[in-house]
């Protein structure tokens, strides 16, 4: 639900009223009985307005300044998975509540005095929410207010609290694995436990009791399937697996999250979504680098129009070394190399674009590893209908890496180079140590270059994002307990996979062009 800026008469798609005009008699008690009979109204008063401070519950106590504020969220339900303390930019308004059914949503720090900024009012079945953060499209796209606040308009947001949503997954891994990072975060998210977790490994399934003792181990993903404590299948297998496991585990009742790839093939992904739709169970793909703090950056760059019109993103990753001697490297599990990293940035590239490309052509090498069944090196050229246009490369053969990003709009370039994570030490009996992380890991710096018609360019650094936690597990929890949208639609990793699979195809085929549907 995002807040519709109509005029304050008119009632939105949501089923609530935005109020940010003057009222008189007649309007107050058009909102007045919306809300007593179960509507919801968004009411931002004017100063001097006493019928909206009637609306309201409450008198304003001062009209503020334009400035960063922090503003706090009260304990209350609609809290739940969300920052308690958040800075938002906005002219504010404090309130002084003078109605008993007025309670106070979130206050705001002024002179080290917490004010009241954030009300609810419940007027029969509906609630009348005021705001003193004036800037209502700012409240709408803050990361944490904007959901706090759709949250506190709905009147059927569920007050009771529920059991945890049991958590397994099916293909644990080695130590520091995938299987290590979804228990951590199910552990670590309000709402998730890990309760399970399969392998067909005895060393692997003995690694999972220890690293969360009280888990439930299976041997096989149809043990698992049977396992009444488990409502969430998390699929870490090798790629080739997916389809098979997460339709067996959706016949089972679960709801399935797949790692990337969701799986090889637009057939396999469109009967995912099938079953999942007729068993009434949701399905998602673990798009992890979604949340990687520079892609944060860069999407905030993007969204607020700094670059412009994006017509162009290049993408690369890779390096000169030898491939890594696992699935990885097997086209027969993995898929094909393009499956593997091709899963993170081709997604970057359609979440931005919106929607799959309209042409697709790989290029692919082999010229140096023969031991491997994975190509060394390849480049997937994508086109969109308007002509915007993307390039996915990857690498084994590149010993000067291209930069992480390239991406080009009508008013400027941002890029952003990688920086390899290295860590040296000496220790006592061993002398020097050096361990070296993959570059891929470390969010980069990022350039932004403008075009100044007086000055010519000009340059800005910018840093990444702050780290946002577990942030696709907490969107899942917040879907399943809540009913909120899901941030990776399986839609949206089908389109994935049909790029990844022509790419695919067209690498096998000398680069041919293909054409999507």
């Amino acid at each position: 639900m995002s807040i519709d800026h109509a005029p304050s008469t008119t009632q939105t798609r949501d089923g609530f009223h935005l109020v940010t005009e003057r009222l008189d008699t007649d309007s107050f008690g058009l909102f007045e009985a919306h809300a007593r009979n179960g509507g919801s109204v968004l009411l931002v008063p004017q100063p001097g307005d006493e019928f909206a401070e009637a609306l309201a519950g409450a008198h304003i106590t001062a009209p503020l300044p334009n400035t960063e504020w922090f503003v706090t969220l009260a304990a209350r339900p609609e809290a739940v998975r969300l920052d308690g303390e958040v800075p938002i930019s906005t002219p504010l308004l404090t309130f002084a509540p003078f109605d008993p059914d007025v309670e106070v949503a979130a206050t705001t720090s002024v002179r080290f005095e917490h004010r009241p900024t954030m009300l609810v009012r419940r007027v029969g079945a509906g609630r009348i929410i005021t705001i003193g953060m004036t800037v209502v499209e700012a409240v709408d796209a803050h990361e944490t207010l904007g959901p706090f606040l759709r949250r506190l308009l709905r009147t059927d947001f569920p007050t009771t609290s529920v059991s945890d949503l049991g958590v397994a997954v099916v293909g644990y891994g080695p130590f520091g694995g995938m299987g290590y990072l979804h228990g951590l975060a199910a552990s670590e998210t309000d709402g998730l436990a890990l309760v399970a977790a399969a392998d067909s490994s005895a060393d692997r399934l003995n690694a999972a009791r220890l690293d969360f003792p009280g888990l439930t181990a299976h041997d096989s993903g149809t043990s698992l399937a049977s396992d009444d404590n488990v409502d969430i299948a998390i699929i870490a297998t090798p790629p080739v697996h997916h389809a098979e496991l997460a339709l067996e585990l959706l016949r089972a009742g679960k709801h399935v999250v797949v790692e990337k790839p969701m799986c090889l093939t637009t057939a396999d992904a469109d009967a995912l979504i099938e079953t999942a739709n007729d068993l009434g169970r949701t399905i998602s793909v673990h798009q992890s680098r979604r949340w990687d703090t520079d892609w944060l950056a860069i999407r905030r760059l993007i969204d607020r129009g700094d670059l412009g019109g994006v017509f162009n993103i290049e993408t690369f990753v890779g390096g000169f070394e030898h491939p890594c001697r696992a699935w990885h490297s097997e086209d027969s599990i993995s898929g094909g190399a393009v499956y593997d990293w091709g899963s993170h940035h081709i997604d970057w590239i359609i979440q931005h674009y919106g929607t799959a490309p309209k042409k697709v052509l790989c290029s692919a090498h082999t010229q140096v590893w023969h031991d491997t069944t994975n190509v060394d090196q390849l480049s997937v050229w994508m086109q969109w209908a308007d002509g915007r246009e993307a390039t996915f490369r990857q690498s084994d053969v590149c010993a000067i890496r291209r930069p992480k990003f390239h991406i080009e709009g009508t008013l400027g370039t941002l890029e952003g180079h990688y920086e390899p994570v290295r860590q040296d030490s000496v220790v006592a009996g061993r002398g020097f140590q050096a361990h070296v992380s993959h570059h891929a890991e470390r969010p980069v710096d990022l350039v932004l270059a403008r075009y100044d018609g007086t000055h010519g360019l000009i340059k800005s650094h910018i840093t990444p994002a702050p780290h946002p936690g577990w942030g696709f597990h907490r969107n899942l929890a917040n879907h399943l307990l809540l009913g909120e949208p899901l941030a990776v639609r399986p839609e949206q990793s089908r389109d994935v996979v049909s790029v990844l699979e022509a790419a695919h195809h067209s690498g096998a085929n000398g680069g041919e062009l293909i054409e999507l549907p």
